[in-house]
């Protein structure tokens, strides 16, 4: 049972309080605070408002249980300072919820000017004076999401299963299935699996299941899924750089399988209920791997490198071992059991 304290900080989110949650990227951090966001809201907040840069707006208003998004006008913040401010205060907050933890989410909660500024444990440079409390205490060894779920046990609420609100417009897909998604990149270099062992997948999961293959990936990937594409044999569509983020969600919601490297997509078809395959090499799956049962994460498992958690290989080939070797047989062998239970 919470605290006395804790019940009466509580009392105005669980009886019609108007919250303003400030996460403002990434694509994979935006779905972490979902749950948090959903169980505010189910708690009883009358409403809650979210603040996120101009390229997740859309995606921001896919999720039910927020009312308003507000911009945050990263590009032009001191051009754009003055309309920035008074779209913060048209609504008289209780509460700001810094899920973010940076410089730029701290400062829009102290301007946003609520009686409570609420911080998380993993806030960084700096920022703690910009908070009247932080939720929890700092624990870096468990999932994002449960770092951010902090929230709602420092209000008084026994936070509840993790839940994550969000829907998209159908996709209309033809053809056979089943429909496994592959997304090859991510902004780290070490992240990445080789395109030959995608392709090498692809084709066998084919000849053992049949359906079609989706590459997934933005414009920069290109060259990319060119090369995979060139050596598949499988019915293939080369997705890349032609969905925003919305579009993307509707097409992993109509997958029956994602095979991915770790990256934001990876998190929003969790968060969608869609099967996981993922690949670690340099980060930590405890930390950033897909949430909740059902998906499975690979990885080398046998270098002491690994987790190095750096953009850049550490060894002294940097030769990104921990996917190299990753072997493509024992890729299509999970995603073949995912298929074929």
């Amino acid at each position: 049972m919470p605290v006395p304290h804790l019940m009466d900080k509580a009392r105005p989110f669980l009886n019609g309080g108007r919250i303003l949650v400030v996460k403002l990227s990434s694509l994979g951090d935006i779905f972490h605070a979902l749950p948090a966001v959903h169980a505010l809201r189910h708690g009883g907040a009358r409403q809650v408002d979210w603040v996120t840069q101009p390229e997740y707006a859309a995606l921001v208003r896919c999720f039910p249980d927020v009312d308003r998004v507000i911009t945050f006008p990263r590009r032009h913040f001191f051009r754009s300072f003055r309309s920035f401010c008074r779209a913060l205060r048209v609504t008289d907050y209780d509460a700001v919820l810094d899920l973010q933890g940076l410089f730029k989410s701290a400062l829009t909660a102290r301007l946003a000017r609520a009686p409570r500024r609420i911080g998380p444990s993993f806030y960084r440079e700096g920022v703690r004076g910009c908070y009247t409390e932080v939720a929890g205490p700092r624990n870096k060894d468990r999932h994002a999401v449960e770092e951010i779920m902090d929230v709602v046990t420092h209000i008084g609420s026994a936070p509840a299963d993790p839940v994550f609100e969000c829907s998209f417009p159908p996709m209309p897909v033809t053809g056979s299935s089943p429909r496994v998604a592959y997304l090859p990149c991510s902004r780290w270099e070490t992240k990445n699996w080789p395109p030959a062992h995608f392709a090498t997948v692809i084709n066998a999961v084919h000849a053992a299941c049949g359906g079609q293959a989706f590459l997934l990936g933005s414009g920069s990937d290109q060259t990319v899924l060119d090369f995979i594409q060139e050596h598949v044999r499988a019915p293939l569509h080369n997705l890349a750089g032609r969905t925003d983020l919305v579009q993307l969600g509707r097409w992993l919601q109509a997958m029956d399988l994602l095979v991915t490297v770790d990256s934001g997509p990876m998190h929003m078809a969790a968060a969608l209920g869609i099967p996981v395959v993922a690949l670690f090499g340099a980060t930590d799956p405890l930390r950033t791997g897909p949430y909740g049962s059902g998906h499975v994460v690979l990885q080398h498992g046998k270098l002491d490198c690994q987790p190095c958690r750096s953009r850049r290989c550490l060894r002294p080939t940097r030769d990104i071992a921990c996917l190299r070797d990753l072997e493509p047989d024992r890729v299509t062998a999970t995603v073949i059991a995912k298929l074929k239970p």
